[in-house]
């Protein structure tokens, strides 16, 4: 059996993206969400698509594995993850309310809210980011390397220099992963 072309070529396309990821940033947002712990904050994250599947990943890491049997422990919620509401408000209101209504009920001064859009420009998570920002929240944002509206009003852009949807919702993956670890491999 030989060598796939197609397979080689991503998964090298996929290692150059990796490597120009800010770690820097990634650590910022570590110690984001650990204060937001240590404070007794509530984490929010939220996404459409792909996004909303990685960004309910990340709630089950960090409420089981970065709280389990520990004395800190995450408070964090997915936006997308109340199908009845996100559908209800969809429904009734409009789809750009989804996450926002949501963040109304539950978001204080001092919460976090991470948002994620391959192409930043998803109004539902633009109108929460915004609501978040204006309400004292601290907002990170993982998108593409253009980023859309969402890079320039969060408070820490997670960029992936790369359009390619596959390629972006890896990275995003990666990134949650690697937030998501060190929050759990914390003594």
């Amino acid at each position: 059996m030989s060598d796939s072309p197609f397979a080689r070529d991503y998964i090298n396309d996929l290692t150059g993206v990796l490597l120009q990821l800010d770690i820097g940033g990634l650590d910022w947002a570590i110690q984001l969400l650990r204060a937001a712990r240590d404070r007794g904050n509530t984490i929010y994250i939220c996404g459409n698509g792909g996004s909303a599947l990685i960004a309910g990943q990340m709630v089950v890491d960090i409420i089981k594995c970065a709280s389990y049997e520990k004395t800190a422990r995450f408070k964090m919620l997915s936006l997308a993850d109340s199908y009845g509401t996100v559908m209800a408000y969809a429904n009734d209101v409009n789809y750009e309310a989804v996450f926002v209504e949501q963040l109304k009920n539950w978001s204080t001064e001092g919460d976090v809210l991470i948002a994620i859009s391959g192409s930043g420009n998803s109004a539902n998570v633009l109108r929460a980011v915004e609501y978040a920002n204006d309400t004292g929240c601290e907002t990170i944002g993982l998108t593409s390397g253009q980023g859309g509206a969402l890079k320039d009003m969060v408070t820490l852009p997670l960029l992936v220099p790369s359009s390619h949807m596959g390629r972006l919702e890896d990275c995003f993956f990666i990134m949650t992963h690697i937030i998501c670890y060190a929050l759990m491999e914390d003594a």
